[in-house]
């Protein structure tokens, strides 16, 4: 009985111990100290994590954006629809967005093709360098691009973060710049011209002449081509049997002043032609010699016209 007795002291001595209690779990202060160190890992990793997101948000939008335009410069080549495409980018709107289009414009399209990507909130076009304009239109057959330059992306909440994609005239799409995407290197020749025009345009009654040949004619009257705020104009006049193709835009229009944007290739035409405007009794704006190599004018108004 004693023995019995001495066992069940020893048992309930050791049970109550306080070595017992700290061996079957944990003190407040430990548990406490679990819970502040987790806090600061997670302090530590939410800012890391947002970060990542945003900066995945730029790659996957900058990937995608290339992806269209390599899609436009392909359905180009392959004559779908025997038409050539282009994106144009409107950073008008909030998110910002590209539009891949067909058509020889975006002013000219067929808007049923239209095919709209909406940039993440977080993501922007910050830079869009393509000689003034906000569109690339691709060549049939070539591939070619109507516009080079550069176009960047980048984090509205991080400005430090950009991605830019060159575009050069050969066609090429890439996040190298390559020696035609710098205006230093590019060779630069009457295909695409630009001038400034310092008299107020009345864009409710002039109109803008074409003279091929020192015959056939082409009038555009302003107001039925007015693309939101600027001037834009495309077509083919037919001069003897052969077709003369031109375009007309502005990129600024009474901003101030007016710049033009003439795009006459010497490849495809072959007749003299003349601009003129019928509120500027002065002289011409442009003139081009048949095979494109002397450009002109005789406006007191203009300045500035240089080879694109």
């Amino acid at each position: 009985m004693k023995i019995l007795n001495l066992k069940s002291k020893i048992f309930w001595t050791y049970k109550d111990s306080p070595q017992t209690h700290h061996m079957g779990g944990f003190t407040v202060i430990e548990i406490i100290l679990v819970l502040a160190i987790l806090l600061v890992l997670v302090t530590i990793s939410i800012p890391n994590f947002v970060f990542f997101l945003e900066s995945a948000n730029l790659d996957n939008n900058t990937e995608e954006f290339v992806g269209i335009l390599r899609t436009a410069q392909n359905k180009t080549l392959a004559s779908e629809s025997n038409s050539k495409y282009g994106i144009y980018l409107d950073t008008s709107v909030l998110p910002n967005k590209y539009i891949l289009f067909k058509g020889n414009s975006y002013a000219l399209r067929d808007s049923l093709y239209d095919m709209a990507y909406l940039l993440n909130i977080n993501v922007e076009f910050f830079s869009v360098n393509l000689g003034g304009g906000s569109e690339i239109v691709f060549d049939k057959l070539t591939g070619l691009s109507q516009q080079s330059g550069n176009i960047s992306l980048r984090l509205k909440t991080d400005a430090s973060q950009i991605k830019t994609i060159y575009i050069s005239s050969s066609g090429s799409i890439s996040f190298i710049q390559t020696a035609n995407s710098s205006d230093e290197n590019r060779l630069k020749d009457s295909r695409h011209t630009h001038f400034d025009y310092i008299r107020i345009i009345d864009t409710v009654n002039e109109s803008i002449t074409l003279t091929f040949d020192g015959s056939a004619i082409q009038v555009i009257p302003i107001s039925s081509y007015l693309v939101g705020d600027e001037l834009v104009w495309e077509g083919t006049v037919d001069v003897g049997g052969i077709e003369q193709s031109v375009k007309v835009k502005t990129h600024r229009l009474n901003n101030l002043d007016t710049q033009f944007s003439i795009q006459r290739d010497r490849r495809v035409n072959d007749k003299t032609l003349v601009i003129t405007i019928s509120g500027d009794s002065s002289g011409n704006l442009i003139s081009y010699s048949a095979d494109g190599l002397t450009t002109a004018n005789s406006s007191i108004y203009v300045s500035n016209l240089a080879w694109q």
